[in-house]
């Protein structure tokens, strides 16, 4: 795939989905190549290059995630540790899970916590004021039985590292990582990220307009708390060396072994288009019988993805800044696997529409933030996902936008896993969880566990 017909894709894919910026880099054959379309702010353009900083969302988990194995690798952590050893302060609902839960529990999102805590005071914004809320925070399953992504698991993770280092996060990383790497274009701080290039995000307002995303990440500026999970800038320049470090051979930071195995399995990630498990840190999942590592991400009205294929040497970095966005990123890094490594991902066909089986999972499902609504019209099975009115409501900056509800079909199988047809989520995977008795208690998606709600009167 030549450097004419990646822009081409590019920038027809971007149009196409109304994305005002768009940032691309491959990493193959031991050669880096960038492509870019578009401006950093429909208000204030600048052309978008391969040193635009973007808000990388989730895939900042891999920083975090390789910064405790720094730890590890130094003997100051454990991971088969229970975290209370490096948090003794930790507390949460559930007294016999904040004893058991370890260090491994918390990066391969076995943890049994619920998504996230959004506090729309933001009473405290710091990372020990997040955890000292984190009591509020319902538990979706006991310790270590099964995977649920856990955004307020990383921030725990976070927390060790400033316990165990003495340091704030932020700087913490920047030691460990950072610095030695050389990512010179990848900070935590908004007053770094403004006296440079950067990009801004959009969302559609009601009438289908881009309005430009406020705040800049999902994070007022100052709130910490979310930094370890989320928080993080940088630029398509920066994640391609990020990637040739994790495929490299530790660069004098970590053993090897202990860098590349973060990409073995730890647990099984079932029914996601996210992957088929977890290693530590990174989503792993097979394409076309070759295995990727990867992570992906999404702030306020922009959005990540980095994927790396070990045995091939190859990675491809794709960061948009506009609705569907998610969209876009996951064309580039299909189009890229198939152009460059010849593989070819497929997804699965759903089933006709089977009304007895719509009605038995149609409901509302939720978790500590958000609203899942399954609805049948006797045609049609859709899925709809929206922050909660009365944490909106209450909210003193933008949240992201509702994807608002889209086609879904089950799949073959046991006709609990699905896939979205339609709209911002379309690709996505996820399935229907039962009781021993047979009775629909929760949903997956996007790796996390929604809970049935109970009806109202």
């Amino acid at each position: 795939m030549s450097h004419k017909q990646v822009s081409e894709f590019v920038a027809a894919t971007a149009e196409e989905l109304g994305i005002p910026g768009v940032a691309v880099g491959i990493l193959a054959d031991g050669q880096e190549s960038f492509v870019s379309h578009g401006v950093t702010s429909v208000d204030h353009p600048l052309p978008v290059d391969e040193r635009t900083l973007f808000h990388l969302g989730s895939v900042t988990k891999t920083f975090t995630a390789t910064a405790l194995m720094r730890l590890v690798a130094q003997g100051a952590v454990e991971l088969d540790a229970p975290v209370r050893r490096y948090v003794p302060e930790l507390r949460l609902a559930d007294e016999q899970a904040a004893e058991r839960i370890t260090v491994l529990n918390l990066l391969n999102h076995t943890a049994g916590l619920d998504w996230n805590l959004v506090d729309p005071g933001e009473e405290d914004g710091t990372l020990a004021g997040f955890v000292g809320r984190l009591a509020r925070l319902p538990l979706v399953a006991p310790p270590g039985t099964r995977a649920s992504y856990s955004q307020a698991g990383y921030n725990l993770a976070g927390r060790i590292i400033e316990n165990v280092t003495g340091r704030g996060y932020e700087q913490a990383v920047a030691a460990l990582l950072l610095e030695p790497l050389g990512l010179s274009n990848t900070f935590f701080d908004l007053d770094e990220v403004m006296v440079r290039k950067f990009a801004v995000g959009y969302n559609r307002d009601a009438h289908g307009a881009l309005r430009a995303a406020r705040p800049w990440k999902s994070s007022p500026a100052g709130a910490r708390g979310n930094n370890p999970g989320g928080g993080i800038a940088s630029s398509v320049s920066d994640l391609l060396a990020w990637a040739r470090f994790h495929l490299g051979d530790g660069a004098g930071l970590l053993p090897a072994g202990t860098l590349h195995g973060m990409r073995e399995r730890t647990v099984e990630l079932r029914g996601s288009s996210l992957g088929d498990g977890f290693g530590i840190g990174w989503f792993l999942r097979e394409v076309d019988g070759v295995r990727t590592v990867g992570h992906g991400g999404s702030g306020n009205g922009q959005f990540a993805d980095l994927v790396i294929v070990p045995e091939r040497n190859f990675a491809v970095v794709a960061l948009a800044a506009g609705p569907d966005g998610y969209v876009l990123t996951q064309a580039v890094v299909r189009r890229a696997l198939e152009h460059h490594l010849g593989l070819v991902e497929r997804d699965p066909q759903p089933l006709a529409h089977d009304e007895r089986r719509a009605r038995e999972v149609a409901g509302r499902y939720e978790n500590d933030v958000m609203n899942l609504d399954v609805r049948t019209d006797g045609t049609r099975l859709t899925l709809a996902v929206g922050i909660k009115p009365e944490v909106r409501a209450a909210s003193d900056v933008e949240l992201p936008a509702d994807y608002p509800a889209a086609t879904m079909g089950f799949l073959s199988g046991d006709g609990d896993d699905y896939l979205v047809t339609e709209g911002g989520l379309t690709g996505q995977r996820g399935y229907f969880t039962r009781d021993s008795a047979g009775t629909v208690l929760g949903v997956d998606l996007g790796g996390r566990l929604f809970g049935r709600a109970a009806p109202t009167a």
